[in-house]
């Protein structure tokens, strides 16, 4: 689990890729598609706008605020909830304040939470099965 390729652990997509340097400061809440990867500092939250988006935060960047995305790495300080819909993974230098949802989680040795951990599970479809269109023999 831990020895695959980075190219294995992360999505596939055809998106860009954002990027806020460090040294960058954002008062706000920051929404993207594609690849955001977070050297600096947001204060505010960091909203996905689609469902195979991908957030990074490296060693040097800095979340004040809620984190609500499909897929994350993160090797830096959150304070506050995170959730992530499908695959979270939590770095060696991985800081959290607050709560973390999560569907798949890896979490290498050395990052720290200080808040609850909490698995979510998918919700399964609740569909009925159509009727079954079986014609009915009447004797005669």
């Amino acid at each position: 689990m831990l020895n695959r390729k980075r190219a294995d652990r992360t999505p596939n997509h055809h998106h860009d890729t954002s990027l806020i340097a460090r040294g960058t400061r954002i008062r706000g809440d920051v929404r993207f598609s594609g690849t955001l990867h977070l050297d600096g500092h947001i204060e505010g939250s960091v909203l996905a706008d689609e469902d195979g988006a991908v957030f990074t935060l490296s060693e040097h960047g800095i979340v004040q605020g809620e984190i609500r995305v499909p897929h994350a790495v993160i090797n830096g300080h959150v304070h506050g909830d995170v959730h992530v819909a499908e695959r979270l993974e939590l770095a060696p230098e991985a800081r959290i304040t607050g709560d973390v949802h999560y569907h798949t989680l890896e979490m290498a040795a050395g990052a720290q939470v200080n808040g609850r951990m909490s698995h979510t599970v998918a919700a399964a479809p609740r569909e009925l099965p159509a009727p079954s269109l079986v014609a009915e023999v009447v004797p005669a």
